[in-house]
């Protein structure tokens, strides 16, 4: 199910984006690794975010691609419960 990410979480992402601050982002990859709790953790330069199919994406400077409903924490600040 799509829930929107808040406007604070959209506004810390756009001031990382427009002022190229490297993050620490922790999620979820897929709905399994969701499911059984098994988290992700990456130090990255966010570039973009985009919508493929109607779901929201963080675009890392390596192309990396993560949807932002499995974000749980983004520099520290928690999105989502665990």
């Amino acid at each position: 199910m799509y829930n929107p990410i808040s406007t604070e979480f959209f506004d810390q992402l756009t001031v990382a984006i427009q002022r190229k601050i490297p993050s620490r982002i922790e999620y979820y990859q897929n709905e399994v690794q969701e499911e059984n709790k098994q988290k992700q953790e990456i130090k990255a330069l966010v570039k973009t975010m985009e919508v493929i199919d109607g779901f929201e994406f963080l675009v890392l400077e390596n192309q990396e691609k993560i949807a932002l409903s499995l974000v749980v924490r983004f520099n520290g600040k928690r999105h989502r419960e665990d």
